[in-house]
């Protein structure tokens, strides 16, 4: 079960990454490989990790499972985590709505992470982990 949860999450981040060249008349090329080395077809998650609204969205999380997951205020972390996608989606040239939907299913779905492994909000670094996969 863990796993498909952070599959679908690592998805739908991917997912959104991507989005912007769904809004472009025309798809970005594929990336390019070399010497048989894979290239991420999820586009440029480094400037995801970076990007200070990710970084609030995990702050929010940890103060939303501040006493234990079983516990967060889903509601609440929704609303303060969809504000963070509003902004995160203006940012990147989005429109702020789509990347709220885009996402809306993440604050629940960190929350069930989060109570599968009371670890993989520690660090940002295992947040990263949980979202993104494994580098």
């Amino acid at each position: 079960m863990r796993r498909s949860v952070f599959r679908a999450v690592a998805a739908a981040f991917a997912l959104a990454a991507a989005a912007p060249a769904a809004y472009a008349q025309h798809p970005a090329p594929a990336p390019a490989t070399s010497g048989g080395a894979t290239a991420n077809l999820q586009g440029d998650q480094q400037s995801w990790i970076d990007d200070p609204h990710i970084h609030a969205f995990y702050a929010a999380a940890v103060a939303a499972t501040a006493h234990g997951a079983a516990k967060a205020d889903i509601p609440a972390f929704e609303k303060t985590s969809f504000a963070i996608f509003r902004d995160f989606g203006a940012s990147r040239g989005m429109k702020p709505e789509a990347m709220q939907d885009h996402l809306k299913l993440i604050p629940r779905q960190v929350i069930q992470i989060a109570k599968e492994d009371p670890h993989a909000l520690d660090t940002y670094e295992s947040f990263v982990e949980a979202m993104f996969g494994p580098k």
